[in-house]
């Protein structure tokens, strides 16, 4: 078997996005949200359903899959590539807009449902304190900050950060880690894994087996992947010229400074303190341009001597 890689958006939404195999999409959905039981989704109406997309209209954007449950619960998933500026306020708009066009004007409030958002994240997202476990799935509600309790139930954002998983194949042991698994490893594979217990599970390796795909599908799949590796490669370039500008900007203005500070205290612990000062300030200027380019704080920290906390203390408007 020759499995399509799911972190690509065509494969994507053919896997979670297929309205004759809403089961993948609905085991998927109850295995991030924790639903269990009565509380468990039991059907879904997929409101774009998967169609092979024409070459020429690909969009450079990742696309989504929305649903709808028989409760009337709205669902967005969505499989996001690379960090871009001023993604976590693209999250909430689409959170925003899919609660608001449930009602035209006029209607009840009460006809409102609630909302769930998920990202899949090929990056990371959130910082932690370096050294720190990093979590690859967080939830984001609405809480009262004195009491924590959710008094607004309506929304909520879940992110899966693919870096931050990290398990080997015999360590997956829940449902959610073995869904997290196939989208991050499936290309990787050549058979489904013993792991893959769960139908819906097994569902969604035979539908990225690449033996079932139509050549329209194939040929949408290939040139979506070569347009990721453009991107790709164009963020790694950039990347690599921060770090070089960085690196030459701080040493030069590190030496400027502690050649000033220094000769202003007159001694070597002002020279050191003086360059110190002069490398962590131009630090801040280069946390400053990063932010402004869509760098997120973890990849910045990576850049330079700052802390992931230091970085998102420093005010910028997306």
């Amino acid at each position: 078997m020759k499995f399509v890689n799911p972190k690509n958006d065509v494969a994507f939404r053919k896997i979670f996005g297929s309205q004759n195999k809403t089961n993948i999409l609905i085991s998927f959905l109850n295995a991030v949200l924790g639903l269990k039981d009565e509380k468990a989704i039991q059907s879904v109406r997929i409101l774009n359903p998967y169609q092979t997309p024409k070459l020429e209209k690909l969009k450079t954007t990742i696309l989504d899959v929305r649903a709808t449950d028989e409760r009337g619960v709205t669902f967005i998933v969505e499989m996001q590539i690379s960090y871009t500026s001023g993604v976590r306020k693209r999250f909430a708009y689409y959170l925003a807009k899919a609660y608001s066009s449930q009602i035209k004007r006029g209607e009840d409030y009460p006809k409102l449902n609630q909302v769930f958002f998920i990202g899949v994240l090929d990056f990371v997202l959130f910082g932690r304190k370096k050294g720190a476990a990093r979590p690859y799935l967080s939830r984001h509600q609405v809480l009262d900050t004195e009491t924590h309790r959710q008094e607004f139930k309506d929304l909520e954002l879940n992110f899966i950060e693919l870096p931050n998983f990290d398990k080997k194949e015999h360590e997956v042991a829940t449902l959610l880690e073995k869904w997290v698994y196939f989208i991050k490893h499936a290309d990787d594979l050549d058979v489904i894994p013993e792991h893959a217990d769960d139908p819906s599970l097994q569902d969604a390796y035979k539908t990225a087996d690449q033996l079932g795909w139509s050549q329209d599908d194939l040929e949408a799949y290939e040139y979506r992947g070569m347009r990721i590796q453009d991107e790709r490669g164009a963020i790694t370039h950039a990347r690599e010229e921060g770090r070089k500008e960085g690196h030459k900007e701080g040493h030069k203005e590190g030496h400027k400074e502690g050649h000033k500070e220094g000769h202003k205290e007159g001694h070597k612990e002002g020279h050191k303190e003086g360059r110190e000062k002069g490398e962590r300030h131009k630090a801040i200027e280069m946390a400053c341009k990063m932010k402004v380019k869509g760098y997120n704080a973890v990849e910045i920290a990576d850049l330079t001597d700052l802390t992931v906390e230091e970085i998102e203390a420093i005010e910028l408007s997306e």
